[in-house]
């Protein structure tokens, strides 16, 4: 496999990562937009194209080392899918490495928050994202990509910023001191020390790409519009990783579009500006 951003193969050799990056490209329950099962191969390609040096952090946090895992390929069931993906965190946390995991669609971080949440009891998630994804079950199945966040609801201490869309069944779920709705906080920094007040120390962040607005991150399976933009996007991250311990991540839902490759840009140019946080900011 390719190594990310083209790095050299001693920064990606799993002895000397202390990244790992782990691939699931599936895209079973979607149901609207597809082609999320393909994100991993474009934000792959896009980051070949990507300067390493980070200008705001002074870093080239490649030098810490990013390994390609292999990819949970796509299992028979939803419910088959996320055990595959559970029993794989388990074991990954057991390494001590930095976790990190690009989608695929949003039903992959149930299992990851799950293996996440028994190793670490007093779990914050922290979900950007534009929908609320709180549906105990959809179409049949509690592993649905509506459902991404509703056991996390239950068994972490969720915050959620940048939701602009939702079925009212979900009200019920959503505490509204821990959800920052994208209308309330567009054009706003005070919402930032607010959202960070309402954490834990120990964070598992989980990125739906359609939390940003479409004028910026259109390949999504369903871009809403109103979202997030790039900078005031970053101060927020920054400020997190900057007061909290950051676990681990995963990206998910990027569709991409042949005809425009900049929101494949986008996804991996973050995911860099991620890791360039942790390590200058939050490498504990």
């Amino acid at each position: 496999m390719k190594t990310f951003a083209d790095i050299e193969k001693r920064y990606a050799s799993f002895p000397n990562a202390k990244v790992l990056l782990q691939p699931i490209p599936y895209d079973r329950t979607s149901t609207w937009g597809k082609g999320a099962d393909n994100g991993f191969r474009a934000f792959l390609e896009a980051s070949h194209n990507m300067e390493l040096y980070d200008i705001e952090t002074n870093t080239c946090v490649y030098k810490e080392g990013i390994h390609i895992l292999p990819s949970i390929i796509d299992e028979e069931t939803p419910d088959k899918m996320f055990n595959s993906i559970y029993k794989s965190v388990q074991y990954q946390l057991g390494l001590k490495r930095f976790l990190t995991f690009l989608g695929g669609e949003h039903s992959i971080s149930i299992g990851i928050i799950k293996a996440f949440s028994e190793q670490y009891p007093d779990l914050t998630v922290v979900q950007l994202d534009a929908h609320a994804d709180l549906r105990p079950h959809y179409l049949g199945s509690k592993y649905n990509h509506a459902c991404a966040m509703h056991e996390a609801s239950k068994t972490t201490n969720l915050i959620q910023v940048g939701l602009r869309s939702m079925d009212a069944s979900e009200l019920k779920y959503i505490n509204r001191e821990k959800c920052f709705y994208a209308e309330d906080i567009v054009g706003s920094e005070e919402w930032m020390d607010k959202a960070i007040k309402r954490m834990g120390d120990k964070v598992y962040l989980t990125i739906d790409l359609d939390v940003f607005d479409p004028s910026i991150m259109p390949s999504t399976g369903t871009p809403e519009p109103g979202g997030l933009l790039w900078y005031p996007t970053l101060k927020f991250l920054k400020k997190l990783f900057s007061e909290r311990t950051v676990l681990g991540f995963d990206m998910v839902e990027l569709a991409p579009n042949i005809n425009d490759k900049a929101p494949d840009f986008l996804a991996a140019k973050l995911y860099y500006k991620l890791l360039s946080y942790k390590f200058k900011y939050n490498d504990k």
